[in-house]
């Protein structure tokens, strides 16, 4: 399973989770094996500056991640995600390495529009 996390640097499971899912400067990939991780990858975000509803989700789906973990995310881009097959979580903090292990540990499995997106009428 491929697993994408928001994320600040690109220092890999030691980045801090970026809280602004379009606006991450990096994602973090994490390939993970029967709970192990097999493979960590950085990659920027192309669309961290600016972007259309739907480059970000498209991006994420074209790296091949199953799951898509972030500090904080809008209504549509959670839809988005639902719609490409891909389950978005909110929530994460700290560093990917301590966001995985909650994801992996099954205490980061819900997505909840962020305050901003309800407050702009995108929940």
């Amino acid at each position: 399973m491929r697993i994408a996390i928001t994320s600040d640097s690109n220092h890999g499971l030691e980045s801090a989770v970026a809280q602004h899912f379009g606006h991450a400067p990096y994602f973090t990939l994490v390939d993970v094996d029967a709970g192990a991780v097999i493979a960590v990858q950085s990659v920027a975000n192309p669309f961290a500056h600016g972007h259309a509803p739907g480059d970000v989700p498209s991006f994420i789906h074209q790296q091949g991640a199953q799951v898509m973990l972030s500090g904080g995310m809008g209504g549509r881009a959670i839809q988005l995600f639902a719609q490409l097959g891909i389950q978005a979580a909110t929530g994460a903090q700290g560093t990917v390495r301590q966001a995985l292990t909650h994801y992996l540990g099954g205490a980061l499995q819900e997505a909840a529009p962020c305050a901003e997106s309800v407050a702009h009428g995108h929940a």
